[in-house]
């Protein structure tokens, strides 16, 4: 087990939606298509969905883009 793991913040889905500024219900909708979509989540229970800043930040830097490197 990673031993940052349990050190890192942790957010809700309405607290990740303003940091992403989206809606919480886009997080919901990405959790629920099959197959899911966006940032690794861990549910605890029905209704409480937490999100790993670095798991974010992995994911955020997986989805990025630089128009730079692109050129040809």
């Amino acid at each position: 087990m990673d031993e940052n793991l349990l050190r890192g913040k942790w957010y809700t889905t309405e607290e990740l939606a303003l940091i992403l500024g989206v809606d919480s219900s886009t997080l919901r909708r990405w959790r629920t298509a099959r197959p899911p979509q966006g940032p690794p989540f861990v549910s605890l229970s029905s209704r409480v969905t937490k999100y790993n800043s670095g798991d974010v930040e992995n994911w955020l830097t997986r989805g990025r883009i630089d128009p730079g490197k692109m050129a040809s």
